[in-house]
């Protein structure tokens, strides 16, 4: 996986999530905050040699490997944990309860985890 062009996903995502935001679609913002979160995580992993195929695994590893250790901040993991559970809630629920306030700070955490990484992975 070429993390330059992963990290360009995400920071695309990114961008997406703050025109469906402006929309007021917040529940497909917290999707596209969550995946760009997610892809971020997949290139730090990537970087290691270690790939997953789920979701979770993807999480799991990222905690293990780069939390635990204190590699990177573990808010960056508990980011990761939160949007991937308003992504849920976003994309399944009739009424997912998100808001303006939720959005903006998940987005305040991808792009803090999005230069992280780029600083990382250089």
């Amino acid at each position: 996986m070429a993390k330059n062009s992963i990290l360009e996903k995400a920071e695309r995502f990114i961008h997406s999530s703050e025109v469906l935001a402006n929309d007021g679609d917040y529940d497909s913002a917290a999707s596209r905050l969550y995946y760009a979160m997610f892809y971020i995580a997949q290139a730090l992993l990537d970087a290691r040699g270690l790939s997953f195929s789920s979701h979770k695994g993807v999480i799991s590893a990222f905690g293990q490997h780069l939390a635990k250790t204190q590699e990177l901040d573990p808010r960056f993991h508990q980011a990761l944990i939160a949007a991937y559970g308003q992504r849920q809630l976003g994309d399944y629920a009739i009424n997912s309860g998100l808001r303006l306030e939720d959005i903006e700070k998940m987005a305040a955490d991808a792009k803090d985890f999005l230069t992280t990484a780029r600083k990382m992975l250089g």
